[in-house]
C-alpha cells in the first residue's frame, strides 16, 4: 500500500514461445510416466527467467510472501509451483496463488483454524476410475480438523445441503472426480454418488448461504492446455460462491494426494492464511523421495481468496 505498481515487460519474448515452453513443463509434470527424472527443470527455469527473475530484487526489498497469478489463455493450467531459480521451486520462497481478476475476489479474511470441515466422496463409481484412498483420505481429514464424513451412497447434494443448514460448516471438503473439458459448460462437471453437477449447477451446492470460505477438490482435473476448460478451472471459486477453491490441475495419484492432504490440514491449523498452509504442505511432500517429483504435489492450486 501506498507504493507505485511495478511494471516488467518482455518485447523481445514472443506469446507463441511462452505457450510452448508452458505446454512442455506441464506434459513434463503432469505425467505419472515421467516421475523418474528432471526434465522438467529447463522449461520450469525458462518461466522463472521470465516471470520471476526481473522483479525479483523488488519482492525481497518489500518482503512479498505471497504471490498472486492473474494469467492469460494457456497459463491457467501451469502447474506455477513447480517455475524453478536453479537451486529451488517457486513454492519453497513464495505463498502461491490463482485468481480469475482482481475484482472477483473476496478480501474479507476469516482464520480458519478452528474451523469444522464437512468431508464428502466416494471410492467407487459406475463409469469413472475408482479412489480406493478416499476414505482414509475423509478419516484423517476430520480427525484432524474436527467435522463429520459422508461415503458413497451418503455423498449427495441433497445430504450436503442438509448438513450444512444443521451446521455452517466453513470448510467443504469433496474427495471425488471432477472434469474441466472443453465445449459447452455442461461437459465439466463435478460428480457426486448419484449424479453429475455440471459448472453452471454449482449454486445447487448452496455455498454462500452461509458463504463457505475453503472449497477443496481433491481429485479434480482440468483439460491442459486448453483455454474454456482452463477458464472453468480458473473460475471455480466464482462459480461454485465459495471464498477459496483448493484443486487439482490433473489427477493426483491417491497415495500422493493423501499425504498432500494430510499435510495441508495439519498446516491450516497453525497457519495465518490458507496460501500458506498449501506451501508448507507442497514443501514437506516434495521433501520425501518417493513424492518429491512435481506430479505429486506442484497440481494443487490454490483458487480466489489466498487468506
Amino acid at each position: 500500500p501506498g507504493t507505485r505498481p511495478i511494471r516488467h515487460s518482455f518485447p523481445t519474448v514472443k506469446q507463441k514461445d511462452v505457450r510452448t515452453i508452458a505446454k512442455i513443463l506441464r506434459q513434463e509434470t503432469s505425467n505419472p510416466n515421467k516421475v523418474d527424472n528432471t526434465r522438467y527443470l529447463a522449461s520450469a527455469q525458462q518461466l522463472y527467467q521470465w516471470f520471476i527473475g526481473p522483479v525479483e530484487k523488488q519482492l525481497k526489498r518489500q518482503k512479498i510472501d505471497t504471490l498472486l497469478f492473474c494469467v492469460g489463455a494457456s497459463l491457467r493450467s501451469l502447474p506455477l509451483a513447480t517455475l524453478h531459480d536453479g537451486k529451488k521451486f517457486l513454492v519453497e520462497k513464495y505463498n502461491i496463488g490463482l485468481i480469475p481478476a482482481f475484482s472477483l475476489i473476496d478480501l474479507r479474511y476469516t482464520k480458519l483454524q478452528d474451523t469444522k470441515v464437512l468431508a464428502m466422496g466416494a471410492s467407487e463409481f459406475q463409469d469413472l476410475t475408482p479412489l480406493p484412498a478416499v476414505p482414509q483420505e475423509l478419516t484423517a481429514i476430520t480427525k484432524s480438523q474436527g467435522g463429520s464424513a459422508f461415503l458413497n451412497n451418503q455423498f449427495t447434494v441433497e445430504n450436503l445441503q442438509a448438513q450444512r443448514q444443521q451446521q455452517p460448516y466453513g470448510i467443504v471438503h469433496l474427495a471425488t472426480h471432477a472434469r474441466f473439458q472443453s465445449g459447452i459448460v455442461e461437459n465439466s462437471y463435478l460428480q457426486f454418488w448419484d449424479q453429475k453437477i455440471s459448472l453452471n449447477q454449482l449454486s445447487k451446492l448452496q455455498l454462500r448461504l452461509p458463504i463457505v470460505d475453503l472449497l477443496v477438490l481433491s481429485a479434480c482435473q482440468t483439460a491442459l492446455g486448453d483455454p474454456q476448460a482452463e477458464l472453468g478451472f480458473a473460475g471455480l471459486a466464482i462459480q461454485s460462491g465459495a471464498k477459496s477453491v483448493l484443486g487439482t490441475l490433473w489427477s493426483v495419484s491417491d497415495e500422493g494426494t493423501l499425504q498432500l492432504m494430510r499435510q495441508f490440514y495439519k498446516y491450516l491449523k497453525v497457519s495465518p492464511i490458507k496460501a500458506e498452509a498449501l506451501r508448507k504442505a507442497q514443501v514437506e511432500t516434495l521433501q520425501k523421495k518417493e513424492f518429491s517429483h512435481p506430479y505429486y504435489w506442484s497440481a494443487f492450486t490454490m483458487i480466489g481468496s489466498p487468506w
